[in-house]
């Protein structure tokens, strides 16, 4: 099936932004396994902290717990803001148009073709799809700047025909 062209134009908001690096990081750091290991980690080390010959190592667990417990804090509530706040490229109008030859890509700053071959993957969720072009960077398409779903078909056409790996979470 041959795939037509699809412009959008946007300015992403901060919920776009947030969310998508939520669902960036659920995917990378499994927050319910790690909410579940870092409680553990703290009740074993409150349990091992009262025992005067295993008292170090109660505190090891609390403290480990202490860090699990902030790394999934920051990931997850305090770093999407910030980097929405600190990164002016959020605040610029974006025109994209994704075809089968490629996706031109416009800002105030930018005026660039580039090729679908630089996002090896995609990770599309209720609210956007998170093309990635590197382990950690990645191009946001919030789900709301679509027209219509005739248009947002044809953009998962192109994305089915041209990203190899495309995972999908609820």
């Amino acid at each position: 099936m041959a795939s037509s062209s699809v412009s959008l134009s946007f300015r992403y908001l901060k919920s776009d932004i947030v969310r998508a690096m939520r669902s960036h990081y659920a995917s990378h750091l499994r927050p319910r396994l790690d909410i579940v290991m870092t409680v553990g980690l703290a009740v074993l080390g409150a349990y091992f902290w009262r025992s005067p010959s295993s008292h170090w190592f109660g505190v090891v667990a609390v403290g480990a717990s202490a860090v699990f417990g902030l790394i999934l804090v920051a990931a997850f509530i305090v770093i999407p803001p910030l980097v929405f706040r600190h990164q002016p490229k959020f605040r610029d109008e974006y025109s994209l148009k994704f075809s089968p030859e490629g996706i031109h890509f416009q800002t105030a700053h930018i005026d660039s073709h580039l090729e679908w071959s630089i996002y090896s993957r995609a990770l599309v969720d209720a609210y956007s799809y998170v093309l990635y072009y590197g382990t950690q960077t990645f191009t946001i398409i919030p789900k709301r700047v679509f027209q219509n779903a005739e248009q947002q078909g044809a953009f998962e056409q192109l994305l089915v025909e041209r990203v190899p790996k495309i995972v999908r979470k609820a």
